[in-house]
């Protein structure tokens, strides 16, 4: 399958340092090559939250070296999505950016990693959560098998 058969899915969230960045690497390993798959963020963190990094790692995903990209620069560079599923919680919903051209926009509402608080071990329990719900939306179009 070339990349002009590939159905084209963009995450997008505000910083593109948490939400949008475990959804497009959980989609990377449950599609494979089926689809082109980024995420963007309106304001682009310098890098990826280091909590939501740590967990991932633990899936055995490296996001360390992963950069931020701002929807803004996506949308100058001409490029086009079939799906931009937004992963902004309700709460800022309001301020999740939007990205023109798209055949269908989705919202998949998922709390901020950033906003997380208590103790370094509550935070990772509260970013492992929210990994989990992340990882179990996008997961489930693959893990449903054909009926017999």
């Amino acid at each position: 399958m070339n990349n002009t058969d590939k159905l084209k899915v963009l995450f997008i969230c505000s910083q593109n340092a948490g939400r949008s960045q475990m959804a497009e690497a959980f989609l990377r390993r449950f599609a494979g090559d089926s689809f082109e798959v980024d995420s963007a963020g309106l304001e682009p963190a310098a890098a990826v939250h280091p909590l939501v990094q740590e967990v991932m790692a633990e899936e055995g995903i490296d996001l360390s070296g992963k950069k931020p990209k701002s929807v803004f620069d996506l949308f100058r560079q001409g490029r086009l999505f079939d799906y931009v599923i937004a992963v902004c919680d309700i709460a800022t919903a309001e301020s999740c950016p939007v990205f023109p051209g798209m055949t269908r926009r989705w919202h998949w509402p998922f709390p901020d990693p950033a906003a997380v608080s208590g103790s370094r071990e509550e935070q990772l329990v509260q970013v492992r959560a929210i990994r989990d719900m992340i990882r179990d939306k996008v997961e489930r179009p693959f893990a449903e098998s054909p009926e017999d």
